[in-house]
């Protein structure tokens, strides 16, 4: 009756016409949930004011991988951390959001939500719309971590799909096990605002892909020891941990999802202390070794701060935090160490370990020193062994699920499309190999061979 092109052009309209069709949601206009609760309107606006600062952390991020890789990849890096976040809120708004944080019935409940994809239904409502951005401008952040890794040697194209990859299933799908009513949660584990759930997801994810994407050229001598590849500015890199440290203020603060909450003044001081001692910590390190106090490595020590800290913000005193922030710190500098030297794997900007080793302590921290006075949440310190127990079962669990199914990812990936561009276009920039341009028109390259690269 119809040809195959007419077949294909059928189910086109078919999929925008269920775009574009009017959903009748539970509350869609706001004014029943108004009605019922005169409050929420100011807890409404402190979660979306605190996402739009969550939503800063991009631009954070990229400067702070645009300032410690080249200047032939600059744009690259840019363009990578703008996509990502367009394709993480689309990936996460028609699938991700309904696997983390829809409901199920029986077992397949404690794994994945079965409802809410594309916002329709009773999705197209005031409140589930306010918790969908919420998570959205996390999930973005997850994704965002495995650019830096990357860096300077993966094909633009690649990087795309395992965005939305990571978006649609591979972030949402632990995210439910620990703040949709998964198994996790159901074992006690808590994360308030994502040491594990969103870096840890990011840093060991970013661990397979830097892994198999293998490192840059001239990163490696012949005798296995690491060459050093300066980043192209310290400026960009430290104005990049500025603006990460400002939106933690929404990263942390606003998990609380209520203005009304007034542990925010905690969690803000646990926030900024954990990373003012993460950065010293990192600072003294470098001072001590190499004799001079290292730029890049104090700034990803207190980016390492402020990862730790983020799972137990709320639950944790101030002097704990301090604590937190300055092992923090420590791990940082020796898990760069460890990576560059002993496993050989290049991440450029240190990712694996702010994000992948620091979000684990972060786990763990909190189950030891959780005290009590907010929600009943104790931990191991305060005599509280079980909820210590619970703790490093999730901490196990994302290690094995965000480098398993990033491993599988990007094996798949390599053997099908391929990860790495082409050494010509490593040794020329990925901006002009990638998008045909650079970031500094009148930038002249001085490597001109693998050697010097």
């Amino acid at each position: 009756m119809f040809t195959k092109k007419g077949q294909r052009l059928i189910i086109i309209l078919v999929c925008l016409l269920a775009l574009i069709t009017p959903a009748f949601g539970a509350d869609p206009s706001g004014a029943a949930t108004f009605e019922e609760n005169p409050d929420t309107a100011i807890n409404f606006a402190w979660v979306l004011i605190c996402g739009f600062l969550v939503m800063s952390m991009q631009a954070g991020f990229a400067l702070l991988e645009a300032g410690l890789t080249r200047a032939k990849n600059a744009a690259n890096i840019m363009m990578k951390n703008m996509v990502d976040f367009c394709i993480g809120a689309l990936g996460y708004w028609a699938i991700g959001f309904a696997l983390m944080m829809g409901t199920a019935t029986g077992i397949t409940g404690l794994m994945i939500g079965l409802n809410g994809f594309f916002l329709w239904g009773d999705a197209y409502d005031v409140t589930t719309i306010e918790l969908w951005f919420w998570q959205m401008v996390f999930c973005a952040t997850a994704a965002t971590i495995v650019s830096g890794a990357m860096a300077e040697r993966t094909k633009f194209s690649v990087y795309c799909l395992a965005s939305l990859i990571v978006t649609a299933f591979i972030y949402p799908i632990y995210g439910h096990w620990m703040w949709g009513g998964g198994w996790l949660a159901g074992l006690g584990a808590l994360d308030f605002a994502g040491s594990g759930v969103v870096h840890a997801v990011g840093g060991f994810i970013a661990l397979a892909g830097a892994w198999l994407v293998g490192p840059r050229l001239g990163k490696y001598r012949k005798d296995g020891t690491p060459n050093g590849i300066p980043g192209h500015s310290i400026t960009l890199a430290i104005l990049g941990v500025f603006i990460l440290w400002f939106g933690w203020f929404g990263f942390n603060p606003g998990s609380t999802l209520a203005a009304t909450e007034l542990r925010i003044s905690i969690i803000a001081a646990n926030t900024v202390l954990a990373a003012a001692a993460g950065g010293i910590m990192a600072m003294i390190i470098t001072w001590w070794k190499f004799g001079k106090p290292d730029v890049p490595m104090t700034g990803n020590g207190v980016i390492a701060g402020l990862v730790a800290i983020t799972a137990g913000c709320a639950w944790v005193n101030p002097s704990a935090s301090v604590l937190i922030g300055l092992i923090a710190g420590a791990l940082v500098v020796a898990s760069v160490w460890f990576i560059d030297w002993k496993l050989r794997i290049d991440d450029p900007v240190g990712a694996i370990s702010v994000h992948g080793v620091c979000g684990i302590w972060g786990i763990l921290a909190l189950g030891l020193l959780a005290d009590g006075t907010y929600g009943e949440v104790t931990g191991l310190l305060y005599g509280n062994a079980g909820f210590m127990v619970s703790q490093v079962i999730s901490a196990v669990t994302v290690f094995i699920w965000a480098f398993g199914m990033g491993a599988v990812m990007f094996y798949i990936l390599k053997k099908t499309v391929g990860l790495r561009v082409s050494d010509r276009e490593q040794i020329e920039g990925l901006d002009i190999g990638e998008h045909g341009m650079s970031a500094y028109p009148d930038f002249v390259p001085t490597e001109p061979s693998v050697k010097g690269d």
